[in-house]
């Protein structure tokens, strides 16, 4: 019996990291329209679309090594280049297949597919199978706002955070500092070595004044008249002295310093209004981006906190941060009063210390929920009557201890003026940001909260 040995090459998907090719395909799977902005379908979200975004990124990605590619296509010089095309599109499926698997994707059945099949009219038709769509799963979700995380820190120069750590010193919450003798208004939370020691020394103090004088004074009658010898026997004192006692006052007292952490229930307010995918760039995208790293850093890093997600556009609507990922733009107005009428509503339910907007939009508020239910819009400048019914909404806000923090992805000079009258009446910050450096500014906005010094 003859053996016949061949090379290993191993399987062209031992070299693919899989994480990396998802975090690659971010922005079609969060994707929000942009692809098809006069489309309002899922037409983004084909297995062809799928097939394209993983070719685009094994030749430009860098998730698969060159020497990979060159022995899978093999050299272009040769003539049979259809089956380096063939192997190139089993590799592809196998990784579509491998993200199924992993739970990142779902397809759901194709039905029409098999009843053709098994009618024998399979192959009459166009190729149903590349028009079939994929869901993106909650893992991949939470993925996403992992690397998004990661990716922004990191640009912050930082790699981990505590809970809402600030510069204010305050009692009884987290050791962190010396000792400070208390004052009144201060919480109670004694450092009992602290204390005791001030006592101990306090009484030691007073013992060697108590000493000193009568020293001075037993000299003072020494020079008079001879001291009358005592009667009274060494170890008889010693027996019948009192036990010691520590006999501590207010001025002895010493109480903890500590980091004041606190809590704090958010509301993120995203415009999903058409202008956001529109002027040749995609604004949502990225929006998206930044509020699943918001998630995922309060979910890892301020379990206390809670995050709630609010799409305003005709009207508004509170969604589970779930779905996040797979909210699209629509053909809508932007009605700001009402999101932050929905956003007023939900944080008056939350009993946190500190209770924040923050509002991400690109355009002027263009829309408005009249008292009997309809919406009254106008999309050119901006309408007196909309602007005036907003700001009395940020005004209620303000009035309600809510801090408005805006985050415009636009620079016109008219929503410059109407942005920073908002931060103005709100005493919240505007920032003027684009999509790139849209994370870095709220990640940066959310943990360095208050900076005021308490004694």
């Amino acid at each position: 019996m003859k053996y016949r040995y061949t090379k290993f090459i191993g399987d062209e998907l031992d070299d693919l990291d899989l994480e990396d090719l998802v975090a690659k395909l971010s922005d079609l799977l969060l994707s929000s329209g942009f692809g098809s902005p006069y489309e309002m379908d899922d037409a983004e979200r084909t297995m062809q679309a799928l097939h394209d975004a993983i070719l685009d990124a094994l030749f430009g990605g860098g998730v698969l090594p060159e020497e990979t590619l060159e022995r899978l296509l093999g050299d272009p010089a040769d003539a049979d280049q259809a089956d380096a095309r063939s192997r190139l599109e089993e590799l592809i499926q196998q990784i579509i297949d491998r993200m199924t698997e992993e739970g990142y994707i779902t397809t759901p059945p194709d039905l029409g597919a098999e009843r053709e099949r098994r009618q024998g009219r399979a192959g009459d038709g166009p190729d149903t199978a590349q028009l079939t769509k994929f869901e993106v799963t909650d893992k991949a979700l939470d993925f996403l706002g992992y690397r998004a995380l990661r990716d922004l820190l990191g640009s912050l120069g930082k790699s981990s955070y505590g809970r809402h750590d600030t510069r204010e010193q305050a009692t009884g919450v987290e050791t962190t500092g010396a000792p400070k003798p208390y004052e009144f208004g201060d919480t109670l939370n004694l450092d009992a070595a602290s204390t005791l020691l001030n006592a101990v020394q306090r009484e030691a103090r007073k013992a060697r004044e108590r000493t000193q004088h009568e020293h001075v004074a037993s000299s003072t009658s020494i020079s008079t008249e001879h001291p009358a010898p005592s009667t009274q026997h060494p170890a008889r004192s010693t027996q019948q002295a009192a036990p010691r006692r520590i006999n501590v006052t207010h001025e002895d007292l010493m109480v903890v310093q500590g980091e004041y952490q606190s809590s704090c229930a958010t509301v993120l307010m995203l415009d999903c209004s058409h202008s956001m995918i529109l002027y040749g760039e995609d604004r949502f995208t990225p929006a998206k981006r930044v509020a699943l790293a918001l998630a995922q850093l309060i979910k890892t890093q301020y379990p206390g906190d809670a995050l709630k997600v609010v799409l305003f556009h005709d009207s508004a609507e509170e969604i589970p941060l779930a779905e996040l990922g797979r909210v699209r733009v629509g053909p809508y107005y932007t009605n700001t009063r009402e999101g932050l009428r929905l956003a007023r509503r939900i944080l008056d339910r939350q009993r946190k210390d500190m209770r924040q907007i923050i509002m991400i939009t690109d355009g002027k508020p263009s829309a408005l929920t009249q008292p009997d239910g309809r919406i009254y819009k106008n999309a050119f400048g901006l309408d007196p009557f909309i602007v005036a019914e907003t700001c009395a909404e940020v005004a209620a806000c303000r009035k309600g201890g809510i801090m408005i923090n805006t985050f415009m992805l636009a620079r016109d000079y008219d929503l410059v003026s109407f942005v920073r009258r908002v931060a103005e009446i709100s005493k919240g910050k505007a920032y003027f940001t684009t999509p790139y450096t849209l994370g870095q500014y709220v990640l940066m906005d959310y943990m360095d909260k208050k900076t005021k010094t308490i004694h």
